[in-house]
């Protein structure tokens, strides 16, 4: 049985004095601030309203939303001056930022790292009140990117090591390091707006380029803490940001040629027009995580409390918003009844409620249009033959939408296909593993794949075609991004470069060496270089 009721669910919400005292958000948040070039600026034009997912009860028993903030909605003019700071700062490869001593890069986010976790408290709260992510997942979020930070400058040390000694082949001696490429467009997603968008943004970063920022349409306050901790640690212009719409300040910056790297976290819809409106895509090196449709297949002999365990957690945390979630699931026919139960009961158990609330799995939807794109999917399953199978599943209650498990679902319905990004668990049967196979092999996506099963043998089968179609498989386990020093990236139209640690560095930076051949006035020239240390790149400085 459900832990909420019909009655229940339709009273979730609560009232303003119902709300912890030290999350409450008592007047609206002026988010109209923005970086520029090393200065903290005011925006006096028009600005856009931002509404929390969590809704609050009045007086008379009405649920609505509740306004929590504005932020600038900035014109092509901002963007460009945000862009033509950026470049300033980058000076084709001659500013300060690019030409830093990697050790003083590190010393600038180490400062940032102190002035960042001053505002945790803030920050947390806003991405509870702006996208609806609980309590112990917003302080899990924020606490995880600054531990990013701190293994980002790990890796940049040990990369920093590597390059600190000269290569001789061939009678050619040479001093082989990583370069800047220039001016890099960050744009994140509202599902981790701090985690991921960071994880482009500091290697980006650290790696000598300069960033002109975009937070995503939902997670844009958040930031404002913020401004400060990068206008104190960085010099000016190597941190800009813009806000406003896509087709206003983010069109222009594209269609000007000067972005050398677009890091995006979105839809491959979006990236696609991202890329087009930039005049040399041949010079446009892209870091991109789309969509994907991740699935999980369940063996007959597979651990059915393990594998519904992690079903949940993979299709459901976070309300199933994110790009990692499971998304659909294959069963096995002798197994498919058992598991269905097992995992339509152990989603009657999540706790639906408010982002505070003490073991909260489920709460509001953050995109106003989420409910009903998902009932309309439920819908779709349920006139093609599928039912929901547990209790109060699909239920609405304005931004709440109660999970929905679907069984069995096929080819003809959109669920089968499309990335619901929210909480609907669509499963499916099969007979024969070439079946959930051949379904990776048409598919558009090839992110990742949790495969459950006790046969080593079966295991290894299903793993090695499987290893060519997505980026990961996972074993008796959720798909996941992390830990973060694993490789993240996806094949198809799922990503495009891969992000991790160590591979973030990589992709926000290109080798680049110095050579002469091994005759005694080049050595002669680079040991008095070396001596006198007159080169931020030519050094054999090892970083501690």
């Amino acid at each position: 049985m459900a832990i909420y009721r019909e009655e229940s669910f339709q009273s979730i919400f609560p009232a303003e004095s119902e709300i912890p005292e030290k999350l409450k958000i008592s007047k609206p948040i002026d988010g109209c601030r923005y970086l520029l070039n090393g200065q903290i600026h005011y925006w006096e034009g028009p600005v856009r309203e931002v509404f929390s997912p969590i809704c609050l009860r009045g007086t008379d028993g009405k649920v609505g939303p509740k306004s929590i903030g504005y932020y600038p909605l900035c014109t092509e003019k901002e963007a460009m001056e945000a862009l033509d700071a950026a470049c300033r700062a980058y000076n084709n490869g001659r500013g300060t930022w690019p030409t830093m001593p990697v050790a003083e890069r590190i010393q600038h986010f180490e400062d940032f790292i102190v002035k960042m976790t001053n505002q945790r408290e803030e920050v947390v709260k806003l991405l509870m009140w702006e996208i609806g992510k609980s309590q112990t997942d917003s302080e899990r979020e924020f606490d995880r990117t600054v531990e990013y930070i701190r293994d980002t400058i790990t890796s940049m040390k040990e990369l920093d090591r590597k390059s600190a000694r000269f290569t001789i082949e061939q009678g050619v001696m040479a001093q082989i390091r990583r370069s800047p490429l220039g001016v890099v467009l960050c744009m994140g997603p509202y599902n981790y707006p701090l985690n991921e968008t960071f994880t482009t943004l500091i290697p980006a970063l650290i790696m000598g380029n300069t960033v002109v920022f975009k937070p995503p349409k939902l997670g844009v306050l958040l930031h404002s803490p913020l401004l400060e901790a990068f206008r104190d640690s960085f010099p000016p212009g190597v941190v800009n940001t813009v806000y406003g719409d896509g087709a206003t300040v983010v069109t222009p910056l594209m269609k000007s040629g000067k972005i050398d790297v677009l890091a995006f976290i979105g839809t491959s819809p979006v990236a696609d027009v991202l890329k087009k409106h930039h005049p040399k895509p041949h010079r446009l090196r892209c870091v991109l995580g789309l969509e994907a449709k991740n699935p999980a297949i369940i063996l007959p002999d597979a651990d059915l409390d393990l594998a519904v365990r992690e079903c949940i957690l993979g299709s459901l945390s976070y309300n199933g918003q994110r790009c990692t979630a499971i998304k659909i699931i294959f069963v096995h026919s002798e197994i498919a009844q058992a598991f269905v139960q097992k995992l339509a009961a152990a989603v009657d158990q999540l706790k639906v409620g408010m982002p505070w609330e003490k073991g909260v799995n489920i709460t509001p939807l953050p995109e106003t249009h989420k409910p009903a794109y998902l009932s309309r999917l439920v819908a779709d399953a349920e006139a093609k033959g599928a039912q929901v199978v547990n209790s109060a599943g699909g239920e609405i209650n304005t931004t709440l939408f109660y999970p929905a498990v679907l069984f069995p679902v096929n080819e003809e319905m959109a669920v089968y296909h499309e990335e619901q990004f929210g909480p609907v668990v669509p499963i499916g049967i099969f007979e024969d593993i070439q079946s959930p196979i051949d379904y990776i092999i048409n598919s558009n996506y090839g992110q990742q794949v949790s495969i459950f099963g006790s046969d080593p043998g079966v295991l290894s089968s299903i793993i090695d075609p499987l290893v060519n179609q997505v980026s990961r498989v996972n074993l008796n386990s959720q798909c996941q991004r992390g830990p973060d020093a694993f490789p993240f990236n996806g094949r198809k139209d799922s990503g495009e470069g891969t992000l991790s640690v160590a591979d973030a560095l990589r992709v926000f930076s290109i080798r680049t060496l110095v050579a002469a051949k091994a005759e005694p006035i080049n050595k002669q020239i680079i040991t008095q270089i070396l001596t006198e240390r007159t080169s931020n790149f030519l050094s054999t400085d090892f970083i501690l």
